[in-house]
């Protein structure tokens, strides 16, 4: 059986493509190459993601550049149509009749082209030819892309690709140093009590938009939501512990904040203000897989880690929202408070505190 290139690459080669990006860009020169006239293609993929409801991917060919554009779940911007981001951009790219296949399945990926003319009905037999051999490739990278985006999802960028290139062994793990923020919402066991559920989870999630939104917002990594609480990390990056201190700091100042404009909105609705204690500390601590032989969890230990939260500890009775340590203290040079030494329960050495300025 004869085959053209286009579909003996889709057969032999394409599920090694790195990318939807790649993907697309190697299979559009491949039709070129096979005498298709294409001035421009679209790769639309739905993502199991909480904010992105599909990605796609737009092509030209006479540069070979990919772009991206993303289409928000519910929830978050306005979702598009389907694929109607990849059509506008055609029309817009040349003259021609844009040409879509659906690839596998029916709710699977899509493809479409457009020429600088019409397609003739030979060269639209072989972009379907193209769309049924492009299936398991695609269905191969969207499998690839919808484990990502679930570790992502749920452990975080960095840790998710310490998860995916090590073996699934506890034993796995690697000591860093980094900038730890610890956070915890103050009162949740009484608003839990007298709050019907779904206020109380709303409530949680406007909390955890706050903090996680600042972690990430200067660099950092939300580790892990304990019940109502937050472990977040800023890693020591090129020997730099004054980055990740400061981006710790920033990203504290900053919920501090979020949540000050929060409580605002809920005052105005009659709903109880939200406080919250958190704790910045710099250490050293473990960072990888502990648990059972068969039931992982990715996390970081360590005495950071627990000088970290035994420090929130102390937020309520110094009257503080936000308490920094002094291995945090020492190494930037903005502005805080200093608070003396205390010590602090299970920990042996006592602790220089410090806080943030007040608003």
């Amino acid at each position: 059986m004869h085959l053209s290139s286009t579909l003996a690459w889709l057969l032999d080669a394409a599920s090694d493509c790195p990318g939807a990006d790649r993907l697309l860009a190697e299979l559009g020169a491949h039709l070129v190459a096979d005498g298709v006239p294409l001035a421009a293609g679209a790769l639309t993929l739905a993502v199991p993601h909480p904010l992105i409801a599909k990605r796609t991917w737009l092509w030209r060919a006479d540069s070979g550049q990919v772009i991206e554009a993303l289409g928000f779940a519910p929830g978050g911007l306005a979702p598009d149509p389907p694929n109607d981001a990849g059509r506008r951009w055609l029309r817009d790219s040349a003259r021609g009749q844009v040409h879509e296949d659906v690839a596998g399945r029916p709710d699977g990926p899509l493809l479409g082209w457009i020429g600088p003319r019409p397609f003739t009905a030979d060269e639209i037999e072989q972009l379907r030819q193209a769309a049924r051999f492009a299936a398991t490739p695609l269905a191969v990278l969207a499998a690839r892309a919808t484990l990502r985006a679930t570790l992502d999802a749920y452990l975080g960028t960095r840790s998710a690709e310490r998860v995916l290139a090590a073996p699934l062994r506890r034993d796995l793990g690697e000591t860093i140093q980094a900038a730890l923020l610890y956070a915890d919402l103050r009162n949740f066991t009484s608003l839990s009590e007298t709050t019907p559920p779904a206020d109380v989870i709303a409530a949680l999630d406007a909390w955890f938009d706050r903090i996680a939104g600042a972690v990430h917002a200067f660099g950092g990594e939300v580790l892990k939501f304990i019940g109502d609480g937050v472990l977040a990390i800023f890693p020591v990056l090129e020997a730099s512990p004054r980055r990740a201190c400061d981006a710790a700091l920033r990203a504290a100042g900053a919920a501090e904040a979020g949540m000050a404009y929060l409580n605002k909105e809920r005052r105005a609705q009659g709903l109880p203000p939200l406080s919250f204690g958190a704790a910045l500390h710099l250490g050293e601590m473990l960072w990888g897989n502990i648990g059972a032989a068969n039931r992982l969890d990715f996390t970081a230990i360590g005495p950071a880690v627990n000088l970290a939260s035994r420090l929130e500890g102390l937020c309520k009775p110094l009257g503080r929202t936000v308490l920094v340590s002094g291995a945090v203290a020492a190494e930037t040079e903005m502005p805080l408070v200093a608070l003396g030494t205390h010590e602090l329960r299970g920990i042996a050495a006592p602790c220089e505190v410090f806080a943030l300025p007040d608003l």
